[in-house]
């Protein structure tokens, strides 16, 4: 994969994995656009990296999306990272019902959406990649976050069957599968995480080397344990890490 002179978009690249990103393809000598939902952020990142461009959007609205989707025509790599991660208990009553509603559309309607629209642009490019980022919880889940889990499971195996799809068309279609990261989702919990940069550094021997499915640092360990042991992944990961 070429990793200069790329125009690219990542959602929620204002913080995490996803600026980990920005910045390293920034530093690339590439064009990066990161979407977010707060405006105050865009300086912030704005201030770290000068040369990047910000854009307002939701992953929770259709509207922008579309208008991702119509403003970014030169895009020819899309990077969905933009993720949201509840923990609790499915049968209780308090909990909002707009819990299961935002994790399903921010961490798997959402990409399908925005790659269905920017797909016709992505066509006509010569050098094209698509990237999701799912989770090693899409693999194997732990008890405390169901809907999590199942939305990161539906997008490991979308990005699989879009894959194939598109094997034909030049466009590449990569999975990152990360271990618990040290960012903002998820702090407060679990030991042994990983940072941003360590993450992006694993990432891009593998993009240049396309390497389309990449189970970063420890899920190596848990995607191998998981096709051979099963039953003894489940026991590792049902608590969490």
């Amino acid at each position: 994969m070429n990793t200069t002179n790329n125009t690219v978009l990542i959602t929620g690249g204002t913080s995490g994995i996803g600026f980990a990103l920005a910045k390293k393809f920034l530093s690339e000598d590439n064009h990066v656009i990161v979407t977010g939902k707060d405006e105050r952020n865009f300086l912030q990142a704005q201030a770290e990296c000068p040369g990047l461009e910000t854009f307002k959007a939701d992953m929770n609205h259709l509207e922008d999306l579309e208008r991702l989707s119509r403003q970014f025509t030169d895009v020819n790599i899309l990077i969905n990272n933009a993720g949201v991660q509840y923990n609790y208990d499915f049968s209780d009553p308090a909990i909002p019902v707009d819990h299961i509603q935002k994790e399903l559309q921010t961490n798997l309607v959402g990409p399908l959406l925005l790659i269905r629209l920017m797909l016709p642009h992505l066509m006509t490019k010569q050098t094209t990649a698509i990237v999701n980022v799912s989770s090693g919880l899409g693999i194997v889940p732990k008890q405390s976050a169901p809907v999590y889990c199942g939305s990161k499971a539906g997008l490991h195996l979308f990005t699989k069957s879009l894959r194939w799809q598109l094997e034909d068309t030049g466009i590449k279609v990569f999975e990152v599968i990360p271990p618990i990261v040290d960012t903002a989702m998820t702090r407060g919990r679990g030991g042994g995480k990983i940072s941003p940069e360590a993450l992006v550094e694993e990432f891009w021997n593998g993009f240049q080397n396309d390497r389309y499915e990449m189970a970063i640092g420890r899920t190596k360990l848990l995607v191998f344990i998981h096709r051979f042991l099963p039953k003894l992944a489940d026991r590792v990961m049902r608590n969490g890490l």
